[in-house]
């Protein structure tokens, strides 16, 4: 396992973070496909037996749910201080005002809540899912800043914006001395590049660490285009993200596909590699229902694209519509 310092801080993380949607009640949340707490934990077991120590859940997956399986397994395997966990606060967790959003008084009661079911005192990783619109952002980042100083939480990250926002942000915390975004949990991978034209420049500019979601496509660039799964036929996001480019997206699937062939190495690896090479890309989260997929996220570190292999994969990309800030 490589580990790195995440953005301008002195947090190490594994390069794979093992990204925790995947676990839930189904009954909790919107995913009828989640596994169940006695599967997952097989997966969290694997994850930290390949040095994996970075995980990463929100409040909103699975009606919470993923919180407490993710702590209540990492409580019983692993001493907490060898473990970063991250976890995120906008999701709507209740019906009514103040049931979601970025407000003083959602996050300073979401916070507890996630504290509560993780079972631990305080966060590695406070992460704002997306921007809320509805509240002034300096009211939002003294809140963040106020958990941070409370104790409640180590580090604050944010997650896919615009580049103008993020940088509005990060400036308002320089002027006021408020804690920093150190990370970036933005949508990256060969069918959605997007972020390389602004984001990802910013980020390498003000050394903030970028931790990408979904670095497969959510699972498009790990199996032929042909080929579909029970997450994949269920997966209403997924396919609004890709339907006015499919035949184009195929294009760059079935490169990933000839590339992995040569290689000797399963699809997944090829699109992790190049996700892993971008700069300034610190890890990649991975979510996966089977566990020999977490091997071949590790693997996928020893995998070096040449400079000509990565041209042949990116060369059929063409511009999306800019998505993921939903």
């Amino acid at each position: 396992m490589e580990y790195r310092r995440l953005g301008h801080s002195g947090l190490e993380v594994s390069r794979i973070c093992l990204g925790c949607m995947s676990f839930g009640i189904a009954e909790q949340g919107h995913h009828p496909w989640v596994l169940g707490e006695q599967k997952a934990r097989q997966f969290i077991r694997h994850a930290l037996d390949l040095g994996i120590n970075f995980f990463d859940t929100a409040n909103v997956y699975s009606g919470g749910s993923s919180e407490e399986i993710l702590g209540r397994a990492l409580k019983d395997f692993v001493p907490r201080e060898d473990v970063v966990i991250a976890t995120k606060v906008n999701g709507r967790m209740r019906p009514g005002p103040n049931g979601a959003g970025l407000s003083r008084k959602a996050i300073m009661h979401e916070i507890d809540q996630s504290l509560q079911r993780l079972g631990t005192d305080y966060v590695d990783l406070y992460q704002i899912h997306r921007w809320d619109y509805l509240t002034p952002v300096e009211e939002t980042l003294e809140a963040l800043n106020d958990v941070v100083k409370a104790g409640k939480v180590r580090y604050i990250g944010a997650s896919s914006m615009h580049a103008w926002q993020f940088m509005k942000a990060l400036s308002l915390q320089k002027q006021y001395g408020w804690a920093r975004f150190i990370s970036m949990q933005n949508y990256v991978n060969l069918l959605y590049r997007e972020e390389e034209r602004e984001m990802l420049p910013l980020c390498q500019a003000e050394d903030v660490g970028v931790i990408p979601w979904s670095p497969l496509a959510r699972g498009r660039l790990a199996r032929r285009w042909d080929q579909s799964t029970a997450r994949s036929e269920t997966d209403q996001f997924a396919q609004t993200l890709y339907q006015t480019t499919a035949d184009q997206d195929r294009k760059v699937v079935d490169q990933v596909e000839s590339l992995a062939r040569a290689r000797g190495v399963p699809m997944a690896q090829v699109a992790l590699a190049w996700v892993l090479q971008k700069s300034p890309i610190t890890a990649a989260i991975v979510g996966t229902t089977k566990l020999h997929h977490l091997d071949d996220a590790v693997a996928a570190l020893a995998l070096h694209l040449t400079p000509e292999e990565i041209r042949r994969v990116e060369s059929p990309y063409v511009p999306h519509e800019v998505r993921g800030y939903e």
